[in-house]
């Protein structure tokens, strides 16, 4: 017999927003009951801090919303009584998770709901001793790792039909930042063979080459990220 909780679940989880989304796109949302029980597959990934997370349909972020709920309890367990450090790994939690999509209302929808998971956890612990500057830091992350674009493709949806590029986002020395860009193409491309760059092997054997990132940046305190752009 189902719980109360259950049913209550049933009926306040919408999975499909109009018959013609589905139609059009195939959009059907993944139910939470779904969703941790396939996170749980992996359990101890979705609670390692900077272990990286692509949901290349991403909806609203069903899957990429409890990662970070995960990782974040962890930041909290660990390092939630100093803010700084807290702040560090908490920003690294957020640098790991990536997404796509290709409708725009759910990658606005996405990035706002897991900025909000994201405050809600940081004021929670240190309410008027908050920065500015890191949330901001989640913002710029989450412009960056959740894109408006089709994972068929691997391009942009709006204007030009981009390559769709993801960065790197990689701590050194404690408060650094080493940002490298790389194309998804490239990322995916496990079958390639580059002449003059190294080669390792897949976990299915095979020769796969190391992407070569399209752009490097130098290294950048965490609270500034958004600088290295302006």
């Amino acid at each position: 017999m189902n719980s109360l909780e259950d049913i209550s679940m049933k009926k306040t989880e919408k999975q499909v927003i109009s018959k013609k989304r589905v139609s059009d796109h195939g959009e059907v949302y993944t139910a939470s009951r779904e969703v941790n029980a396939m996170l749980d597959l992996v359990k101890q990934e979705t609670e390692r801090i900077d272990s990286r997370f692509l949901e290349p349909a991403c909806g609203t972020g069903n899957f990429l919303a409890e990662v970070l709920e995960r990782k974040l309890k962890v930041v909290k367990t660990r390092y939630g009584k100093s803010q700084l450090e807290y702040e560090r790994y908490s920003v690294t939690a957020v640098s790991s998770l990536y997404g796509i999509d290709i409708l725009e209302d759910n990658v606005i929808e996405c990035r706002k709901r897991l900025f909000d998971i994201y405050n809600t956890h940081y004021i929670a612990l240190y309410k008027e001793q908050h920065q500015i500057d890191c949330c901001n830091t989640v913002l710029f992350l989450l412009e960056k790792n959740i894109i408006w674009g089709d994972a068929l493709t691997l391009k942009t949806v709006c204007g030009n039909l981009l390559p769709i590029v993801f960065s790197e986002w990689s701590p050194v020395n404690g408060s650094m930042i080493k940002r490298r860009d790389f194309t998804l193409a490239n990322l995916v491309n496990t079958h390639a063979s580059f002449d003059n760059e190294p080669n390792l092997f897949s976990d299915m054997g095979e020769s796969v080459a190391i992407p070569k990132p399209i752009k490097e940046y130098p290294l950048i305190h965490f609270l500034r990220l958004a600088d290295a752009e302006e």
